[in-house]
């Protein structure tokens, strides 16, 4: 295929159409719900997509996913959607940029259990067949983590026989990942 051919096939796919709803983005064609769900994306419910604020950053990067709201009735570019987010969450840019990677590497990233568990993360080829076997637990270099907190998120990764992974993400935006095992202090 020529890159023409290329840019021709991506100009004419039609991208998938989410709303913001009540914080949430919402996909609701049935179509894009399914090509959407199927390849780990989204939380499928009464026949809708909803979306994390993540998932829908990285959808819309890609230029997968236009994001339309009601009111004032307009579509939403890729700051509008963060800054929206932001104000729920602090750590909407470090998640997105820890979900861009982990997703560019191939994995399925869907979102963790709590504890401070960002997400849970499938091996490639994985999802939809086993649970997931790791979980991962962001931080941003040089912004302080309480040691109860990481020993909370290990004890959690270990009663629930899944291994964590600490995804570090650096003031360059670069995500480096380490793997914890059992915690000993002496």
């Amino acid at each position: 295929m020529t890159s023409s051919q290329a840019e021709k096939e991506i100009i004419e796919k039609k991208k998938a159409e989410a709303m913001l709803q009540k914080r949430e983005m919402v996909v609701s064609t049935k179509s894009d719900v399914d090509a959407l769900s199927s390849r780990g994306f989204g939380t499928a419910e009464n026949g809708k997509l909803k979306l994390a604020f993540y998932e829908a950053l990285f959808l819309l990067d890609k230029g997968l996913i236009e994001i339309k709201q009601k009111k004032p009735k307009k579509t939403l570019g890729f700051q509008e959607v963060l800054q929206l987010f932001k104000v729920q969450d602090e750590n909407a840019w470090a998640k997105y940029l820890i979900y861009r990677d982990l997703r560019s590497r191939g994995y399925v990233v869907r979102n963790g259990f709590g504890l401070g568990v960002d997400f849970r993360l499938y091996e490639r080829g994985e999802y939809g067949k086993d649970a997931a076997e790791f979980i991962v637990y962001g931080i941003q270099e040089g912004k302080p983590v309480l040691m109860k907190e990481l020993a909370n998120a290990l004890k959690f990764a270990l009663s629930a026989k899944k291994q964590l992974i600490l995804a570090v993400l650096n003031r360059r935006g670069e995500v480096v990942y380490y793997s914890l095992s059992k915690l000993m202090m002496r």
